[in-house]
């Protein structure tokens, strides 16, 4: 006879008939979605030719100094979006992530007015925001660097204010059982508790930047993918091919840049 407590324990306990239902409508949903929009083995197989081609027309790439000083332009001001954006939008994040984080805000219960604004500025996408900012401002990187400084806030407004509300409470009560403010408890209690994660978060915020401030550029906000979008719009595909190349690299350098910053910190 077997031993009950030998007995694995079952894996699907608690799964109720309304979990069942959910988990039988989200497969139905991603099937008729796949009908819809997936691409079709024939669709693939005639797409190949024309891939095949393509790339054909992009090799080799252009490799000439006059193209490549220009390309390293690019690449400088695509750095500086990067990094300008970044570092303002890690700034911010900080005070309007505090005014976020449930019971630690000074703000109170207003703390879900600001919890949803940073929501909202993660939920619309950096190209939309380059958009708006290229119509109000003008082309060039300095919509670039507020396309990313928005886009920052919202990933680390978000996580900064998970990382104050996951803080150790022991320190933050004993501070405020001498009559501590919501100001002293913060600098004296939360961030040194949370500064690895803050850290991490920002390490994460500026390699995000870097790929996005790459993207930006395709709808006029600076920075190299405004190359890449004129050569593909001139069907100057070993232009393009060098462009991307170029982006990889930059996009490897970053990688690597904060990975050993990451390994350098802990």
């Amino acid at each position: 006879m077997v031993d009950p407590r030998q007995t694995a324990p079952g894996r699907f306990t608690g799964f109720s008939p309304i979990n069942f239902v959910l988990l039988v409508a989200l497969g139905a949903m991603i099937l008729a979605s796949m009908g819809q929009v997936s691409p079709t083995p024939q669709q693939l197989v005639d797409g190949v030719p024309g891939m095949v081609n393509l790339v054909g027309r992009m090799l080799p790439p252009n490799t000439e100094p006059a193209f490549l000083a220009r390309i390293g332009v690019r690449i400088l001001e695509t750095f500086q979006i990067a990094l300008v954006g970044a570092a303002i939008g890690i700034l911010l994040s900080l005070p309007i992530a505090w005014c976020a984080a449930r019971k630690v805000s000074p703000l109170g219960r207003g703390h879900v007015v600001v919890k949803a604004f940073v929501s909202f500025l993660r939920t619309v996408p950096d190209l939309v925001w380059a958009l708006l900012f290229v119509a109000s401002i003008g082309l060039g990187a300095v919509a670039g660097t507020m396309t990313i400084m928005v886009d920052t806030v919202g990933f680390c407004g978000r996580f900064f204010a998970e990382a104050m509300e996951d803080a150790e409470k022991e320190p933050q009560e004993a501070l405020s059982a001498i009559g501590a403010g919501k100001g002293s408890i913060l600098v004296g209690a939360i961030l040194p508790d949370i500064m690895p994660s803050l850290i991490n978060s920002s390490l994460f915020a500026l390699e995000k930047a870097v790929r996005s401030s790459v993207v930006l550029g395709l709808v006029g906000a600076g920075g190299i993918g405004q190359e890449l979008k004129v050569a593909f719009d001139l069907f100057q595909y070993q232009n393009a091919s060098m462009i991307i190349l170029a982006i990889f690299l930059i996009v490897m350098v970053m990688e690597v840049m904060t990975d050993k910053l990451r390994a350098y910190i802990q």
